[in-house]
């Protein structure tokens, strides 16, 4: 019986990546597809301002969508529920202060009257979120 000898083969000490390339680019556009959708709150355009940024807190963020519609967080008011339900909601959420967000096509006079409504209330510590003027 002959025995035939192999040639031993070297041992292969490299790792295959492009597979792991391939999972970590399909994990990087489902995050990036997601990632957008995943951000709450309500669909507002913001006006841009030059202004210096707040300092974040966990207040109480009032919004203003284009067809002049309040948001309490992501609860939608109008303007008259907006004013009865205000005064309760502050006393309980608005020690940290209140975030107002309005439309930038919002008219000047809705914007007043929540302003109002806040300052009735006992609201004397009121954040104006805009979108940063980056053209200087």
């Amino acid at each position: 019986m002959v025995r035939r000898r192999r040639r031993e083969m070297p041992l292969n000490a490299e790792i295959n990546v492009v597979s792991l390339i391939d999972v970590m680019l399909l994990l990087l556009v489902i995050f990036m597809i997601t990632a957008p959708m995943m951000q709450g709150g309500v669909d507002v355009s913001l006006p841009k301002a030059d202004a210096r940024p707040l300092e974040p807190k966990s207040g109480l963020v009032v919004s203003v969508d284009r067809t002049g519609a309040v948001y309490v967080d992501e609860t939608k008011m109008s303007l008259a529920e907006f004013r009865a339900a205000f005064r309760a909601l502050a006393s309980k959420r608005a020690k940290d202060g209140v975030y107002l967000r309005g439309d930038a096509s919002v008219p000047y006079g809705v914007m007043a009257q929540v302003m109002a409504t806040m300052r009735a209330a006992g609201v004397s510590d009121v954040g104006l979120v805009t979108e940063p003027d980056i053209v200087r």
